[in-house]
């Protein structure tokens, strides 16, 4: 079996570059944590700045950039659609979670 690669393979200067762009994104939801801000803008600032860091992480580190681009986009539409499948079933594990605990 051969593999084959799409792209160049990053250097450590690159890895190195991405990590503290990393930790700058930590720091800015850190300072976003401890800014007064209304519970709807923190929440949409946090999670905005959340994908940014998991796109980056898995692009960079997981070297999702150099693989072929069929493989990309096989990848992220089945992520959504098993994030969209388990936002359904949810409500019906909390309802029943409900159920055996006696709450209402």
């Amino acid at each position: 079996m051969t593999a084959t690669q799409a792209g160049p393979v990053p250097g450590m200067r690159l890895n190195l570059v991405v990590w503290l762009g990393l930790m700058l994104l930590v720091v800015a939801e850190v300072a976003l944590t401890y800014a007064h801000l209304s519970t709807a803008a923190q929440l949409a600032g946090l999670l905005s700045l959340a994908i940014i860091e998991a796109a980056v992480a898995l692009l960079y580190f997981m070297h999702l950039k150099y693989e072929r681009p069929l493989l990309f986009w096989t990848l992220i539409p089945t992520l959504v659609f098993t994030l969209v499948l388990m936002d359904h079933f949810w409500p019906d594990a909390l309802r029943l979670l409900h159920l055996r605990l006696g709450a209402p």
